[in-house]
């Protein structure tokens, strides 16, 4: 299976993410923002970094890339895309997710081991996981508090939609506890913590970040 990690001006977790699609047994194809071609692949990572157009707003410019009418049409008609931290603002940007992802309460940037809370395993990137499941992975955001109107949310909770929430103190003020979230279908996912870096014990605080990858490879190779 291929599963394509699109690079945009700004991405810095692009080779992370690769790799975290090799460690799950997938062949990871680079894709490339400007082109209209997802090269035969058979799911998207949009990962994170600070892609160009951040400056108007997270994700706003990004969303408009060449790749992204490809990546838009694809999901629409059921191909599983995972938006990490930029990637899963670039995914509320395009409609493709509801709500938004604003500048973090306190005004500060993130970075630390974060303790999640898996709410939903039905999708096509957390089948993996047990309901429940708390696993940690790193968080680094500088703008990662996930927002909605109150009928958005009550829509996430009612349909089961939230796909993992904060453990312990809440990072950047995201409502809820709300670290990700699906689309109806459970083929889209956006997630602000970062599990591609938490794929090897070499490195991070351990491979808990990889059953996001192992779910998606699943999901394609039943």
């Amino acid at each position: 299976m291929k599963i394509g990690v699109v690079t945009f001006p700004g991405s810095l977790d692009d080779v992370d993410a690769r790799r975290a699609v090799r460690a799950a047994g997938a062949e990871a194809v680079a894709l490339w923002h400007g082109d209209h071609d997802l090269r035969g692949v058979d799911a998207v990572v949009l990962p994170g970094g600070f892609s160009y157009g951040d400056y108007l707003r997270c994700g706003a410019i990004a969303r408009f890339a060449p790749v992204m009418t490809e990546v838009i049409a694809a999901a629409e008609g059921g191909l599983p895309v995972l938006g990490i931290c930029n990637g899963f603002q670039i995914l509320c940007e395009s409609h493709l997710l509801p709500g938004a992802l604003i500048r973090n309460d306190h005004r500060k940037f993130v970075c630390r081991d974060q303790t999640l809370r898996i709410e939903n395993t039905m999708t096509a990137w957390t089948s993996a996981y047990r309901d429940g499941q708390e696993i940690v992975v790193p968080l680094k955001n500088g703008e990662g508090g996930f927002v909605a109107d109150d009928a958005t949310l009550d829509q996430l909770e009612g349909e089961g939609r939230i796909v993992a929430r904060y453990v312990g103190d809440n990072p950047n003020g995201s409502l809820r506890d709300i670290a990700g979230v699906t689309n109806q279908r459970g083929n889209v996912v956006g997630l602000m913590p970062h599990p591609e870096h938490a794929v090897e014990d070499l490195c991070g605080p351990g491979t808990d970040g990889l059953g996001f990858f192992t779910s998606a490879l699943k999901v394609l190779t039943a």
